[in-house]
């Protein structure tokens, strides 16, 4: 009704949210000229005229939340609430907002425009908000801004919000001019071409929200920035937890050492086939590099300690993050390759054990070189071209590029997927179908065995050793397929499962390979055990020289030889063929 408020003179507060009111008569608050406080929320209110507010000559605050708007009165929507402060319109449909609908707000505060529909905004709309402190634009259609919008604003705007509008284009000058802004938000927005001078200006910028944690280096000055982590890197920290923290320096340890042992080992202990034993350091030589790797970024880790995002930029961007993330594709690859390799190698000898197959001296090297030689290609190539491949390997604090996003180049994304879902699933799939092949060869030799019992322990010994083979080999690799292919089809994958892969799952073969292709082989256990005889008995000798020197008679008791030779065994199976398959 026109006058259900009549005579209502002092009234100062008008609850009025979550009837069915569908309109509201033009003149319905004229008599509420004490009125501050009018809250409408919840109501079919699809359309008003500025005349509905005659009489509010003192609203401060007007609350219009989810009442299906679809247009502001125009135009003066403030004519006849000269001292509103705050307005929330929240959660309605409305599509337009241009200056002449704001031109009579120059008391408003705070404006709250959240999820509405508005898809342009004039350049001219907040020229009249003298002393706008609090701007939400989130959550509309809005696709582009123009350059000036808010330098109206530049001497009161404390907080502005324009998040979760996709489609939106942010310019690198649109936040230039509001240098006293204490809090922006831009979630759910993605900002191709971020740049570090886009916030600069915001000397009193506090508070920054954006939609992926790698923004945050954009901002080093801000003091708080959301999101803080991204699985792997955090705000104060390279590495997120202290999990990660320890694990990196434990996985480099453990790569590094067993990797190195190996080849100090097969150096000193006499190989009976000299090239197999040649591969095998090449192969250690290559995983040492995962452990470098690691290493570097725990150096990094401790040295950015504490102050991470405001050197987040310069390592991403440094020589040292592309020399390391080089260096774990370098590793990664050979690996893979020289792994491939010796599955062939090891396929032919005992699947065809009679052909002429076998690579000589100088093919090995000539193959073992080549290895080399395309890993580094393949390492090298995103570095020679930035324009190509942008920064190929700082995408993440561990410099590491196993994670697409939209920023990154086609190219590099296109590049990261032929090795990572190319080249490397087909050398899975060559290793898997190769053992299988091995395992059914001996097998099916071993039926000819005479003794039943050795031929069964043999063929156990040898299924167990084939199957942890390609059992590391699918730990290490087969989270790195699913993380790659879920990266491309842009499923939102945790930033925890990222840094979990990079730091633990990567390394794996690295730090399992010396022992799988070395500690556990039959010929290298007799060989150490060899080498343990003989320098015992250099002990024992040593010990007999010292009591023959201090004693006028000595007798020497018999003693049992430390070690005998290895008791004859029949072959059973074309595995024994050759010992390196032992």
């Amino acid at each position: 009704s026109k006058h259900a408020f009549s005579g209502l003179f002092s009234l100062k507060k008008l609850f009025l949210s979550e009837n069915l009111i569908s309109s509201l008569s033009p003149g319905v608050f004229r008599d509420l000229n004490r009125l501050e406080w009018l809250i409408l929320d919840h109501n079919p209110l699809s359309s008003l005229t500025h005349e509905t507010f005659l009489g509010l000559h003192s609203l401060v605050y007007l609350s219009m939340v989810h009442t299906s708007l679809q247009q502001l009165p125009h135009p003066s929507f403030c004519q006849h609430m000269p001292a509103l402060d705050w307005l929330d319109l929240e959660g309605n449909q409305i599509q337009t907002l241009n200056y002449s609908i704001l031109k009579t707000c120059s008391k408003l505060e705070v404006l709250l425009l959240m999820d509405n529909r508005i898809k342009r905004i004039p350049e001219s709309t907040f020229q009249s908000l003298l002393k706008l402190a609090e701007l939400n634009l989130s959550s509309n259609k809005i696709m582009e801004l123009p350059k000036n919008t808010f330098k109206s604003l530049s001497k009161t705007l404390l907080k502005l919000n324009v998040s979760y509008n996709p489609n939106l284009r942010i310019h690198p000058i649109h936040f230039s001019h509001l240098t006293r802004l204490q809090s922006l938000a831009l979630e759910g927005i993605e900002i191709q071409d971020i740049q570090t001078k886009m916030f600069l200006p915001m000397k009193n910028l506090s508070h920054i929200y954006f939609m992926k944690f790698q923004y945050c280096s954009y901002a080093p000055h801000v003091r708080s920035c959301k999101p803080n982590t991204d699985g792997i890197s955090s705000f104060e920290d390279l590495l997120a937890n202290m999990v990660l923290r320890v694990s990196v320096w434990v996985m480099a340890f453990i790569t590094c050492f067993g990797n190195l042992l190996v080849i100090g080992m097969r150096s000193l202990i006499r190989a009976e086939n000299n090239l197999h034993a040649a591969c095998i350091k090449v192969l250690c030589c290559a995983d040492c590099l995962m452990g470098v790797y690691l290493f570097f970024v725990g150096v990094y880790d401790l040295k950015f300690r504490g102050q991470y995002n405001r050197n987040a930029l310069f390592w991403m961007e440094s020589v040292e993050c592309r020399t390391i993330g080089f260096l774990a594709m370098l590793s990664s690859e050979v690996s893979v390759l020289l792994l491939t390799y010796l599955t062939l190698e090891k396929f032919l000898v005992i699947v065809f054990p009679f052909s002429n197959l076998r690579p000589g001296k100088l093919q090995t090297g000539v193959i073992l070189s080549s290895i080399w030689l395309m890993g580094f290609i393949i390492a090298v190539v995103p570095l020679m071209n930035e324009d190509v491949f942008g920064n190929y390997y700082g995408r993440n604090g561990v410099c590491f590029p196993l994670h697409s996003d939209r920023q990154e180049k086609p190219t590099a994304k296109g590049y990261s997927t032929g090795i990572f879902l190319g080249l490397n699933v087909v050398a899975f799939l060559v290793i898997v179908i190769s053992y299988s092949s091995m395992f059914c060869s001996i097998y099916k030799t071993g039926i000819n065995a005479t003794d039943l019992r050795s031929r069964l322990h043999r063929d156990v010994a040898v299924a167990n050793r084939f199957f942890f083979i390609v059992f590391s080999d699918a730990l290490c690799w087969i989270p790195i397929f699913l993380v790659k292919v879920l990266s491309l089809l842009e499923v939102d994958i945790p930033g925890t499962i990222s840094s979990w892969v990079v730091i633990f799952i990567l390394p794996i073969n690295s730090a399992l390979n010396p022992i799988l292709y070395t500690l556990t082989t039959s010929f290298f256990r007799e060989q150490v055990e060899v080498l343990l005889c003989r320098w015992q008995r250099r002990h024992n000798l040593k010990k007999d020289r010292k009591s023959l020197t201090s004693s006028t008679i000595f007798m020497e008791a018999p003693r049992a030889p430390c070690c005998q030779a290895p008791a004859y065994l029949q072959r059973l199976s074309l595995i024994d063929a050759d010992p390196r398959y032992a």
